[in-house]
């Protein structure tokens, strides 16, 4: 399965979906539109060993909340991302039982290499 979260209005993600292209065969879901399920962040957490790794301490809403100031729990990461998807570190791509979370280069580019070996 080839599965790719991300944000439809983030131009980081529109620019990482160009850079994967061709997309034949993969799954797309805008989670502001189409939110995650808890199950769908139950599967990421398995494969990322955990809610933190998923969690972006880069949202506005981390600061605005005073987030930064508390010792949160995994539970909390879970609640805090299935409360609000911008708390979602993205994209996130998802290829046969392997993940790969956020925008940094090497992510990209090795989500590259696993979507088009």
């Amino acid at each position: 399965m080839k599965k790719i979260y991300h944000l439809g209005s983030c131009s980081t993600c529109q620019r990482i979906l160009k850079e994967f292209e061709p997309l034949d065969g993969v799954q797309l879901q805008e989670i502001k539109t189409e939110p995650m399920t808890s199950g769908q962040l139950e599967e990421m957490s398995s494969l990322a060993g955990g809610y933190e790794p998923l969690f972006s301490k880069r949202a506005m809403l981390y600061r605005q909340k005073g987030l930064q100031e508390k010792q949160l729990s995994e539970n909390d990461y879970k609640e805090l991302i299935l409360e609000h998807y911008t708390f979602l570190k993205r994209p996130v791509v998802l290829v046969d039982g392997k993940i790969f979370i956020g925008n940094s280069k090497k992510v990209v580019e090795a989500a590259k290499e696993a979507l088009h070996p």
